[in-house]
């Protein structure tokens, strides 16, 4: 990507001005109120006497076009009919903005002639002008950290802000990833929901993501791409930078008719897919909560490279039964321990209400916070362990906040002196972390460098998707 173009979809991307052009009463005004909280200028573009009082009265500046705006503008979201967005294109061009997202629908999706053509009037007009169009038919850009959003639900706090960038074709994903990952602790970078992609594509953020300072890790969904070689040659260029993550949507027959008609999208085999992003070194999921699962392991755990034997811990038995069953089915091992651990847990542990083979059951051994860090240690200096997976319960110490920051605080000074991989899931079993305290025990024990996971099953299928991935790249 050339300085230019790179440094101006940069301006979009984070933006000091945001303005847009068609916010509407019946849609409450929803451009401006999700932006409510952008850290920068917010203008607004509207011509209808109308709509101007509703605009007014939200505490933002209109102007009858965004030429009148007396300052630079990054960033443009463009709101309007089908047949009106060649004239706010043009506008943009003129004003030298940072990037406009067409939000607009209406274009070559729809399989019509007229949507065609105005798709091919709008894509000469912006390539013309060197102007970047993020779409159209799209979300457009999030960036927690100057509180730019497409969705009312997303996140703007400080914790949102991290290192996963994720560009979704489908603005629902691009949605439901940036909401999903605050909630399972992980910061995200920016968000791009691009659409038709006619202009810029998964290739060209691709090859943005992959110099972004801000960004580690690059995650994506993608329904179609236009040009394969210049794509394969990017991602095998960004994956020697960075981990990269790809959900393909459409990889049936079935899905493939849904991704045409929603972006315009081809199909492309899901043989040929799989082999060539092996080939290129990038992480192969499917699915929301494998993405998110994923990103989490490349971003929190420390290396493993091969099946592990585990050291596990459950609060109860039926539990330790159902996290043996799951890390065992992805292809990890739970040895028996040494028998110099043995003997060491022997020495303190109580038979009552839990057992000390691995899994380690909790019991009333977890009570004491020197008891957990024992037994951790114990773990980390066996021979026979490779990394430890920790369940972390409902109940017990975690019928008080303060109790529940005392055993997160525990986890984390274990951690930072072991060597081990360590991971967490919570309640197993019938238990249920309520959202909110999951989220909360996410972030702090994430920032401590432990992933945390829902549940059994999607930890023991992060943590083979992970194995998989460095065994690949090695």
């Amino acid at each position: 990507m050339e300085k230019e173009a790179r440094e101006k979809l940069n301006r979009a991307l984070s933006p000091r001005t945001v303005a847009v052009v068609g916010a509407k009463k019946d849609s409450n005004y929803s451009w401006l109120v999700n932006n409510k909280d952008f850290r920068g200028k917010l203008y607004s573009v509207q011509i209808d006497p109308n709509e101007i009082p509703g605009i007014l009265e939200l505490g933002v500046e209109n102007f009858p076009s965004l030429m009148d705006i007396p300052e630079e503008v990054d960033y443009v979201i463009c709101a309007v009919p089908r047949n009106v967005s060649p004239y706010i294109v043009a506008d943009c061009i003129k004003k030298g903005v940072g990037g406009v997202t067409l939000f607009t629908s209406g274009f070559a999706e729809t399989g019509t002639e007229d949507g065609r053509q105005f798709q091919e009037r709008i894509t000469l007009m912006a390539r013309e002008g060197k102007l970047n169009l993020v779409g159209p038919n799209c979300m457009g850009i999030y960036n927690p950290r100057v509180g730019l959003k497409f969705s009312a639900e997303q996140p703007h706090s400080e914790d949102a802000f991290g290192g996963v960038a994720f560009v979704s074709q489908s603005g629902s994903q691009g949605s439901g990833f940036s909401t999903e990952a605050y909630n399972q602790g992980i910061g995200v970078s920016k968000v791009v929901s691009f659409g038709n992609g006619i202009l810029l594509d998964a290739t060209d953020y691709l090859e943005f993501f992959a110099d972004d300072p801000e960004t580690e890790i690059i995650a994506m969904y993608i329904e179609g791409i236009k040009d394969g070689r210049r794509f394969f040659q990017n991602l095998k260029a960004a994956v020697a930078k960075k981990p990269v993550v790809i959900w393909k949507g459409g990889v049936t027959e079935e899905s493939s008719r849904a991704a045409n008609s929603h972006t315009a999208s081809l199909a492309i085999s899901s043989t040929i897919w799989d082999a060539l992003l092996r080939q290129c070194g990038a992480m192969n999921v499917h699915g929301l909560d494998e993405t998110i699962d994923a990103v989490k392991a490349l971003l929190f755990s420390r290396p493993i490279k091969s099946y592990p034997r585990l050291g596990l811990t459950a609060v109860a038995g039926g539990h330790s039964v159902e996290i043996s069953d799951c890390f065992s089915l992805q292809g990890c091992k739970v040895p028996r321990l040494s028998s110099e651990s043995y003997e060491q847990l022997s020495s303190f542990y109580s038979v009552v209400g839990g057992s000390f083979q691995n899994p380690i059951e909790g019991g009333g051994n977890w009570a004491k916070e020197e008891n957990v860090t024992t037994i951790l240690n114990i773990l980390e200096n066996d021979p026979n362990v490779d990394a430890l997976v920790m369940e972390l319960g409902t109940a017990g110490v975690q019928r008080t906040h303060e109790g529940l920051m005392q055993r997160i605080q525990t986890l984390k000074d274990f951690y930072s002196s072991s060597k081990k991989p360590f991971w967490a899931a919570q309640a197993g079993g019938t238990q249920r972390v309520p959202t909110e305290l999951a989220r909360e025990v996410s972030h702090e024990l994430q920032k401590g460098g432990i992933p945390v996971f829902p549940n059994f099953v999607r930890a023991a299928a992060a943590m083979k998707k992970l194995v998989e991935y460095n065994r690949a790249r090695e």
